[in-house]
């Protein structure tokens, strides 16, 4: 039984990872057929719907939008590229820029709490580890209970970040990208584009997943 758990534990993790990769994979033959790369497309579709200030970069960092510095930033196969991934995931982190620039609230909260649960986090660990040590220097009675605590509402933290992630990808993909896509490339290539949409959003999935069963795993804890 235990080794059917760990297996759908597993599973949970590294699937939703491993089809996003095989779409944008699919997808990654160069084609002849597109006027413009990713990274044009996304210059251009930034210029045409007036979102001043945003700059299309090249990055080693994984495609993201980053709305501290009002950055898209590509990797070089998608900046470079003229495949059907690359100019969908362009298309997609344009869609981050249309939420910031039009105050979608999901990415504007989601913005707010990723530095405070990156911190959290790793307060977080480090008061699990903490915890024993502390607990025989000081004998507090409540102490071990409060550290647990302490590191629950941090891991708890990282895991809101996670849920409100995925509608903010999801808007990205589908209320944005989609409806500029079809305008951009031919009918036929639509079906491709929505897996590739799908896959944008759904590497977040995981994530999500992994944070919640964290802080499951140390409410489990907490009740012993």
């Amino acid at each position: 039984m235990l080794i059917i758990a760990l297996v759908l534990v597993a599973a949970v993790f590294i699937l939703p990872n491993y089809w996003a990769k095989w779409v944008l994979n699919r997808h990654a033959r160069q084609r002849s057929d597109y006027p413009g790369s990713g990274g044009e497309l996304a210059r251009h579709l930034l210029d045409r719907l007036g979102i001043e200030g945003v700059e299309v970069e090249v990055t080693e960092y994984g495609d993201h939008y980053d709305p501290a510095a009002r950055r898209v930033r590509l990797s070089p196969e998608h900046y470079e590229g003229r495949s059907l991934t690359a100019v969908t995931v362009a298309a997609h982190e344009v869609g981050h820029a249309i939420q910031h620039a039009r105050g979608y609230t999901p990415l504007l909260a989601r913005t707010r709490l990723v530095g405070v649960a990156q911190q959290a986090e790793k307060l977080g660990a480090v008061l699990m580890m903490a915890a024993p040590f502390l607990f025989i220097l000081t004998r507090l009675p409540g102490g071990m209970l409060i550290v647990v605590l302490a590191a629950l509402i941090s891991f708890g933290t990282a895991a809101l970040v996670h849920l409100i992630t995925l509608p903010v990808e999801f808007d990205a993909s589908f209320q944005r990208a989609l409806p500029l896509l079809k305008q951009y490339i031919p009918p036929y290539d639509m079906p491709a584009a929505r897996h590739v949409l799908t896959a944008c959003a759904f590497t977040y999935v995981a994530a999500s997943l992994a944070s919640i069963l964290n802080l499951g795993r140390w409410l489990v804890i907490l009740r012993r």
